[in-house]
């Protein structure tokens, strides 16, 4: 891995040779990217951006819970000193977390994170039990997408910067890893 890491590091100074001297100067992203934890799902190259152009969170599920002060201090960091001015919840289809969710098994201590994309399932169990298996995996990585934004939309930091002018926006995206492509389900702007 270092051998790789020190690759990776000339041929990035061979294309710009003050690029990690500006990169160490400063942090200024726009854009906080809270996603999976999934190894398929790397926020900038999906985005195929930069390092420093964007500020990752990632955990099991792309979950936000009002509980979860690890994310919640990601966001306010984010939006009272980083100033961004997009945060992007971004789901995949297919994700080994809320596909866990929805068996009836026990999965050890990772069952009480799993417990909120259980509620989801449960909000919304009449769209999802007139679906076969894989569209109501696919509906539910999407309906998980859309809560997970209420709830970041419904975060202190968040409801103050909209009152007081900030320029944010909250996006719930997708992303398709059979075809590497992204999809809006959702915006909030203030």
């Amino acid at each position: 891995m270092f051998d790789r890491n020190v690759e990776w590091a000339k041929s990035i100074t061979e294309q710009d040779p003050d690029f990690f001297k500006a990169l160490a100067e400063q942090q200024t992203p726009e854009f906080l990217w809270i996603g999976c934890s999934d190894s398929r799902v790397p926020a900038n190259q999906i985005l195929n951006l930069s390092p420093g152009e964007v500020f990752v969170h990632r955990n099991i599920a792309n979950v936000v819970v009002h509980t979860d002060l690890n994310c919640l201090s990601v966001i306010h960091f984010a939006v009272e000193v980083l100033k961004v001015k997009h945060i992007i919840v971004c789901g995949h289809y297919g994700c080994g977390g809320v596909m866990a969710a929805m068996e009836d098994k026990d999965h050890g201590l990772v069952d009480n994170w799993l417990r909120h994309i259980r509620d989801v399932d449960r909000f919304n169990t009449r769209t999802l039990e007139k679906l076969g298996k894989q569209e109501r995996i696919d509906t539910l990585c999407e309906l998980n997408v859309q809560e997970q934004v209420t709830n970041v939309c419904n975060t202190p930091v968040v409801q103050k910067a909209w009152k007081q002018g900030q320029e944010l926006s909250v996006h719930g995206w997708i992303y398709s890893i059979r075809n590497g492509l992204l999809k809006d389900l959702v915006t909030y702007e203030s």
